[in-house]
């Protein structure tokens, strides 16, 4: 016999049955109230609104301005096909409506209603697109419900909401005594409780999508910035485009240099190598947080750069003596002015008998001795005897004997292997500053063409390069063949007229898969509007815009973009006179 559990309640006859709780019993809200022009749930107060007239001309992406407001919105969107047939008969018989209204006011004597005249227009284009098939015709319906903690921010937020609707000449009216319905159908439910559609034809229709603004966010990369349409994150990989270059142009003092710090520092914690030439010395803080090398140019520094030097690798089937010639006769170009025919021929002859004086010659097996100096070549033009060869030598004496003695007149004793390296021209006189950079440039790129590994190459102030022809050349020859040395070079300039003056400085940016523009002055607005194809609302945003701000390209993308750097990188990378100073006082 089974006996009772003793601890197990039995129900008796009088206790009550406990009702079972559904999903929706534990869902909904504990209280709900419905006014006539909003809906409380709870402590939240929701208002709707549905747009009953649209704007005769859109553009793709026009409601940008919605789903960009910075207050959180419910919208909902509702598509219904017509039928082609039903629609052409009631398009007939208005278009004979406003035909007949049109006459009987031309036989009065009346003038002609512009608003029935344009909405004939209208309505004939469209009838003869839906019978060629051209367009379908569906009933479009828009709600927006609008969410508040308080009525005091609903009525502000609602304000606002009408105003950026009407700035894009959409009417919208409340939902009132509909509340509910209106609410309801913002839900995620796919429920129109409203039903209050408008004709949209297939072109207009697709000017609502995407219905979202632009983005640059990847899943690999640095960040940039923040996106100033919607906040989110600048994510990217300069190198994941068809070439890593990338060009920035901006006004002095609008943070140029900030971005390219904030750039380089960032890349470095991915293993790129970077290499800067800085001509104010606005890199040695950050360079020395990180371990790099300075290297500060002049004439007295300990510091050398061989302009003869190279590669020192052997690589199959190339003849390295031949280019360097070729890029060496361009730098002595600058370094001794204009040359003639005759010149040029002399030069050439000469560079390749001061190689062969140290046993290098068209064989790769002998490029890899001790290349020659300045002063060798000098001793083979005095040597020549000739005309054009003693002009040449003379010219160039003042870099042996003269007051420019020591810029190039030693082996080079630079070492690249450093992740962080940093070459400075700012003790240089303005008119060595071309020569000093061109030379660095043509060192860095023999060297960097030994070994692959990702690497970013930073010209600061590169205007100083466009204003000779051949330091012009030499750069844009950079920029088109970086790719192959997964190498990204960084032009940055705030002299947009010097550098966009010249086809080269063109050529320049059509070979950078990244642009960057920060605030521009007035005078280069228009210049820069030409080159980057800038709508006017680009234009002033470019000349509004703060330190830090701007637009950002990448392809065929583009978003405005604002800086943003934690504290510490701040620190490193603030170019700020007084922060620099309240800095070093504080320490």
């Amino acid at each position: 016999m089974k006996l009772p559990n003793p601890f197990k309640k039995t129900k008796t006859q009088n206790e009550p049955t406990l009702p079972q709780l559904t999903l929706e019993d534990v869902l909904a809200p504990a209280e709900l109230e419905i006014d006539f022009n909003f809906l409380r749930v709870d402590g939240r107060f929701f208002r709707t609104y549905f747009v009953s007239n649209y704007p005769r001309f859109v553009e793709p992406n026009w409601l940008e301005p919605l789903i960009s407001f910075d207050r959180s919105l419910l919208i909902s969107m509702f598509i219904y096909p017509s039928q082609s047939q039903g629609v052409l008969d009631e398009l007939k018989r208005k278009v004979a409506e406003m035909e007949a209204t049109i006459q009987t006011d031309v036989e009065r004597g009346r003038p002609v209603d512009p608003a029935v005249a344009v909405a004939l227009e209208d309505a004939q284009a469209l009838q003869d697109q839906l019978v060629r098939g051209v367009e379908r015709f569906f009933q479009f319906a828009l709600y927006i419900t609008v969410p508040a903690d308080s009525p005091e921010e609903l009525h502000n937020t609602s304000k606002l909401v009408e105003s950026t609707l009407a700035s894009l000449s959409i009417t919208a009216k409340q939902t009132t005594l509909q509340m509910e319905d209106g609410f309801k159908s913002t839900l995620p439910q796919g429920q129109d409780f409203l039903n209050l559609t408008h004709n949209m034809d297939t072109t207009s229709l697709a000017t609502t999508f995407p219905f979202a603004s632009s983005e640059l966010t990847a899943n690999e990369g640095i960040m940039y910035g923040i996106n100033e349409h919607n906040d989110s994150l600048i994510l990217f990989d300069r190198f994941s485009m068809e070439n890593a270059n990338s060009v920035i142009f901006a006004k002095s003092g609008a943070g140029k240099s900030y971005l390219v710090k904030l750039e380089a520092l960032r890349s470095l914690m991915f293993g790129t190598e970077i290499i800067v030439i800085d001509p104010e010395q606005e890199y040695l803080p950050l360079c020395q947080a990180v371990g790099g090398e300075y290297i500060n140019f002049s004439s007295s520094s300990p510091v050398k750069i061989n302009p003869f030097d190279m590669s020192g690798e052997v690589i199959p089937g190339e003849n390295e003596l031949g280019r360097k010639i070729l890029s060496l006769t361009s730098f002595l170009r600058i370094v001794l002015g204009a040359l003639n025919a005759q010149e040029s021929a002399v030069l050439d002859r000469a560079l390749k008998q001061t190689y062969q004086l140290k046993g290098i010659t068209d064989d790769p097996n002998t490029q890899n001795k001790q290349p020659p100096l300045m002063e060798d070549l000098y001793k083979v033009l005095i040597g020549m005897e000739d005309a054009p060869a003693m002009e040449l030598a003379a010219r160039l004496e003042r870099f042996i004997k003269g007051s420019l003695t020591g810029i190039f007149s030693s082996q080079s004793n630079i070492d690249l292997s450093n992740s962080f390296t940093v070459f400075s021209v700012r003790d240089l006189p303005d008119q060595l500053r071309p020569l000093a950079i061109h030379m660095i440039l043509d060192y860095v790129w023999t060297k960097i063409r030994g070994k692959l590994k990702k690497r970013l190459l930073i010209v600061d102030e590169a205007w100083y390069l466009m204003r000779s022809q051949d330091s012009a050349d030499f750069l844009v020859d950079i920029a088109k063949r970086a790719r192959k040395y997964y190498l990204g070079l960084t032009t940055i300039t705030q002299d947009v007229e010097d550098f966009l003056g010249s086809e080269r400085g063109k050529e320049i940016i059509s070979n950078s898969s990244i642009q960057i523009l920060l605030k521009q002055a007035p005078a280069s607005i228009d210049l820069l509007s030409r080159v980057f194809n800038l709508s006017e609302g680009e234009q002033r945003l470019l000349m509004s815009e703060g330190m830090g701000e701007g637009i950002f390209f990448a392809g065929s993308t583009h978003v405005a973009m604002r800086v943003v750097a934690s504290g510490k990188e701040h620190q490193l990378i603030t170019s700020n006179p007084a922060e620099i100073l309240a800095r070093e006082k504080g320490s």
